[in-house]
């Protein structure tokens, strides 16, 4: 039997990461502990990954844009260690109150990722620990989880998501959905 989802689109921070706030060098950036099962998981059924982030903390002057490629290249650099197919990472700098259709809940990343990977949303899943996240996913027809973790316990509460799954982390979403590896 062949597992639902192909592509795994995941958001980043509170959702592998921990999120104290704007993280803007490398040193902060840490992913939760139990992240690297969880896609190891994912990974055993075949699944590729999609980082889709808003990292508005460009457009406040929070982050500066080197700090935040090289964050980039140390995530990509983490999948390509653990071989897990990461298709790309997606990031949109906006500010909240100047946002392009590529800040989530809009979904120009997504759409983007779709053209440029040729990734079948029928077999997506979006996992995310923030409202956005979940609209993104709704707007797209894919299934969606809200991790509990980073943002997702104030989340849970809104009446304008309905995601799919709500889950305490992603490594309980991934053996939720799969079970775990032996």
């Amino acid at each position: 039997m062949s597992y639902k989802y192909k592509t795994i689109f995941l958001d980043r921070d509170g959702t592998i990461n921990s999120d104290p706030g704007y993280i803007n060098k490398l040193e902060d950036f840490n992913f939760y502990d139990y992240t690297l099962e969880a896609l190891r998981i994912f990974d055993s059924r075949g699944c590729n990954f999609c980082i889709i982030t808003n990292q508005s903390g460009v457009a406040r002057g929070i982050i500066d844009i080197n700090e935040l490629k090289e964050i980039n290249q140390y995530i990509i650099n983490f999948f390509k260690d653990n071989n897990f197919n990461l298709l790309d990472i997606y990031y949109c700098t906006d500010h909240p109150n100047k946002p392009s259709i590529f800040r989530k809940p809009n979904i120009g990343m997504i759409k983007k990722a779709v053209k440029e990977h040729e990734i079948n949303l029928a077999s997506s899943l979006f996992i995310g620990d923030y409202i956005s996240d979940i609209e993104a996913g709704n707007r797209m027809k894919i299934d969606t989880m809200l991790v509990l973790s980073g943002r997702g316990h104030e989340a849970v509460k809104s009446k304008k998501i309905k995601p799919t799954y709500v889950v305490e982390n992603i490594l309980r979403g991934a053996e939720l959905t799969i079970g775990p590896i032996e």
